[in-house]
C-alpha cells in the first residue's frame, strides 16, 4: 500500500487550522495527514472537527466497547484502511477478542461468536447495514433494534455508524493511507 495521499497539503495552512492540528497531534501521538489536507478548504476542516469533537465516547449512554465495534464494523464495511488503523488500535483495551475482531473483519460468522451479545450483534447489523449503498433498513430489522435500544440509543448508534462512513468515504476519495495506528491494519483488509 502506498503511504502517500492523491494531493498534498497545501504550503501555507491557516493559524486556526494550525490549532487544530496540535490537538490532533496531542491526542493522536500522530502528525496526521488528513487534517492537513482538509486545510485546502479550512470550513471542511472546521466542520470535521467539530463532528469528531462531539462523537459519543460512552459513558452514560452505551458503553466504550459497543461503541468501538461500530466503529470497527463501519470502517471494516466501507473498506476504509485509515479508518481500520486507527479505529481498530487498541481494541483489547475495550474488551474486544481477536475473535471478535475476525468476525468484523468477515472471516468468522459473527452469530458464532459467543462472546458478542444480542444487543451488540444488533449493533454491528445495523452498522452494517447503513454502510451498505442504498442504505436500506427494513421495519423488522427496526422492530429489533427498538426492542434492545432506547430511542437515544438508536441515535447514538446510527451518529457513530455514519461518522465513520462520512471519515471514510471521504479519507479514500483523498487516498488518505493508513498511519501505523495498528499493526494489524493490513491484516484486516486482507479478505
Amino acid at each position: 500500500m502506498e503511504n502517500k495521499a492523491f494531493i498534498d497539503p497545501p504550503e501555507r495552512i491557516p493559524f486556526y487550522i494550525r490549532i487544530g492540528l496540535m490537538i490532533s497531534k496531542r491526542i493522536t501521538k500522530k502528525d496526521l495527514l488528513a487534517p492537513k489536507l482538509l486545510a485546502w478548504y479550512p470550513k471542511v476542516a472546521v466542520s470535521s472537527g467539530v463532528l469528531e469533537s462531539l462523537v459519543a465516547h460512552g459513558g452514560k449512554d452505551l458503553d466504550e466497547r459497543i461503541l468501538k465495534l461500530i466503529r470497527i464494523q463501519a470502517s471494516m464495511s466501507v473498506g476504509c484502511p485509515f479508518c481500520i488503523d486507527m479505529n481498530s488500535f487498541e481494541h483489547e483495551k475495550s474488551g474486544i477478542s481477536e475473535e471478535e475482531m475476525q468476525g468484523l473483519a468477515g472471516r468468522i460468522d459473527l452469530g458464532e461468536i459467543q462472546t458478542l451479545s444480542p444487543k451488540e450483534r444488533l449493533a454491528l447489523g445495523y452498522a452494517k447495514l447503513i454502510s451498505k449503498t442504498p442504505v436500506l433498513v427494513t421495519d423488522e430489522f427496526m422492530e429489533k433494534v427498538k426492542s434492545e435500544f432506547t430511542e437515544r440509543e438508536i441515535v447514538i448508534v446510527a451518529s457513530t455508524a455514519a461518522q465513520v462512513n462520512y471519515w471514510a468515504r471521504l479519507l479514500i476519495a483523498l487516498g488518505v493511507p493508513p498511519e501505523g495506528f495498528s499493526d494489524k491494519c493490513d491484516l484486516l483488509m486482507k479478505h
